[in-house]
């Protein structure tokens, strides 16, 4: 079985409040299109003079690429992107422990990192922690040093999910281009567990899954799939 390593890595190249200005630009950006997506997508818009032109660039590219689409048209590929196939998936822990007693405790050591800061996902709020929009939001207006460890224990998660929206083509991928330059290149611990992820796909059990804290949710995934590279907020975080 392997075990994930977390390594200490090398502090962020962006300055604090571009940072944050960032992460809420595509913590937006990735939430579903709801009723105030219009709203959201203004926001983006404003703010892209406040993040630095590596990340403005891919985000201007999201944001002409979505004008003249419908809301009913973006929401359907939305869905048929990031919650029929689990390839595109938002949350972080799937692709490194997939649907395992280790995801449960990976969540909850999501949670108490929010917790932590003083913070936690307020009682509306139907995802788990590990989804990318809520952490992204966290790290944007409450704890941006928790945020920064937890987005680079799951790195290798994020390179999948980017290498599975390029495959689709997804009008999203340049959202996920947007925060991957916020981030450090992977090192080799995390080529390897990239590798050997998409040869394998996440991990699995047989059984036991009934120990697991969220191992009766229904958000997770029962039945975990190889990864086929080939073929609302609130969250409760003042602001």
């Amino acid at each position: 079985m392997m075990r994930w390593k977390r390594h200490r890595r090398s502090r962020p190249q962006h300055s604090p409040a571009a940072l944050r200005d960032a992460w809420q630009c595509v913590s937006l950006l990735l939430e579903y299109p709801g009723d105030d997506f219009a709203e959201r997508v203004d926001a983006v818009d404003r703010a892209l003079s406040d993040v630095t032109a590596s990340v403005a660039e891919p985000l201007r590219e999201f944001l002409v690429g979505i004008d003249g689409v419908s809301l009913r048209d973006l929401r359907t590929e939305y869905v048929d992107t990031f919650d029929v196939t689990r390839k595109c998936c938002l949350h972080l822990t799937y692709y490194t422990h997939g649907d395992t007693r280790r995801r449960g405790v990976a969540l909850i050591e999501i949670k108490q990192a929010y917790r932590h800061a003083g913070v936690q996902l307020a009682d509306s709020d139907a995802e788990l922690p590990d989804f990318l929009p809520v952490l992204l939001e966290f790290g944007a207006v409450a704890d941006p040093d928790s945020a920064w460890k937890l987005l680079n224990d799951y790195r290798v998660g994020i390179e999948l999910l980017r290498m599975a929206l390029q495959r689709r083509n997804s009008r999203w991928l340049p959202v996920i281009t947007a925060l991957r330059v916020t981030l450090p290149q992977l090192n080799g611990d995390d080529q390897e567990a990239l590798a050997a992820l998409i040869a394998a796909g996440p991990p699995s059990e047989d059984v036991g899954l009934d120990t697991s804290p969220y191992s009766l949710d229904p958000r997770l995934n029962p039945k975990p799939e190889p990864y086929d590279l080939g073929s609302t907020i609130p969250v409760g975080v003042p602001r």
